[in-house]
């Protein structure tokens, strides 16, 4: 449930700055522009909420795969040695060395991330608990994991001073963040797909990931050599989980045909997609509207039928408020004479 709640956050965040994208678009071209504010409002309500939102999201998710898969999470960290766990901003890992050169650390960052530890000191598993041939590659889950964040950070930020403009009046009137938002949309398509690729390189070298066993005092059980023993029967390894009735060469037959009509559907899409961004919305017969024309009906009919009931009926009112005003100044004038 962390994981789906993560993934559905990220595909409304997804959305949300593809619409914005295309709204900055029409702004920055002074098209549309009526149409172009509303729906960039909108979506950056919905991408504000839901970047902040991920951020939780994500937190207690990397906690979930601490208890779950800590190899993942060391590899996520370049977590080599057990310990009081530093959180790595910038670094190259360096596995031979079972290190990270070049490290930029907050110190203690990562035991309170992981545990809610105030103290910053709590022990954290490295990756010296597993074998060798039970830890994942280090260098794509560490760079993935990074990317992930950092566009996720931007994009809180991006979001937030958007709102600052907005609350002020002067949104749209900043072209130079109308042009950020046309490209940071690739940004949140980035940080979807760096996210899978941590998760699923991470897990290596695991189909179906065995279970991990943790003692009392949160410490993690491990076998005579000082390394977790996974219980293999109830786990599956990628490199058992290749077919031996298809061949290696049919398998890549498959993707290269895959590869193409992906290929081919994208260039559809862009081509599409790039007719329907400059033609823009459709115009909306409001007077049709207002009168309840609305061939389709649906909400827009039963609003737009409701209005002009409203309309009529006060329209009766004044009517007969008009007529009430004159027979009474009339009544007035004869009482007079």
């Amino acid at each position: 449930m962390h994981r789906l709640t993560h993934v559905l956050l990220g595909c409304f965040i997804t959305g949300a700055f593809f619409v914005m994208s295309i709204s900055a678009y029409y702004v920055l071209r002074g098209q549309h522009l009526a149409f172009a504010r509303r729906s960039f409002t909108g979506a950056l309500v919905l991408a504000t909420v839901c970047s902040i939102a991920v951020a939780f999201s994500g937190h207690r998710q990397a906690q979930n795969v601490y208890k779950t898969q800590p190899a993942k999470l060391a590899a996520f960290e370049g977590h080599y040695e057990t310990g009081r766990g530093d959180l790595t901003l910038f670094g190259i890992p360096n596995p031979t060395e079972e290190r990270v050169d070049y490290a930029v650390t907050i110190p203690g960052a990562l035991s309170f991330l992981v545990f809610d530890d105030f103290t910053f000191s709590e022990g954290v598993v490295g990756l010296d608990k597993f074998a060798e041939e039970d830890r994942p590659p280090a260098l794509i889950p560490f760079v993935t994991w990074r990317l992930m964040v950092g566009i996720g950070t931007f994009n809180i930020g991006l979001t937030l001073l958007a709102c600052v403009f907005w609350w002020r009046g002067s949104l749209f009137n900043k072209r130079w963040l109308m042009a950020v938002f046309v490209v940071a949309f690739v940004g949140a398509v980035v940080a979807n797909q760096a996210g899978w690729i941590a998760a699923e390189v991470g897990r290596q070298p695991w189909i179906v990931h065995p279970p991990v066993e943790w003692a009392d005092d949160g410490s993690i059980v491990t076998g005579p050599d000082g390394v977790v023993a996974y219980d293999e029967s109830v786990a599956l390894r990628t490199a058992d989980g290749v077919s031996k009735a298809v061949a290696a060469e049919q398998v890549l037959g498959s993707i290269i045909m895959f590869g193409l009509i992906y290929t081919l559907l994208f260039i559809v899409w862009v081509i599409v997609l790039n007719h329907k961004i400059h033609h823009g919305p459709d115009d909306i017969d409001e007077d049709a509207d207002l009168q309840g024309d609305v061939p389709d009906g649906g909400l827009r009919g039963f609003f737009a039928a409701a209005i002009d009931r409203a309309g009529r009926r006060r329209s009766m009112t004044e009517a007969h408020g008009s007529k009430s005003s004159r027979g009474s100044s009339g009544e007035n004038s004869g009482g007079d004479a």
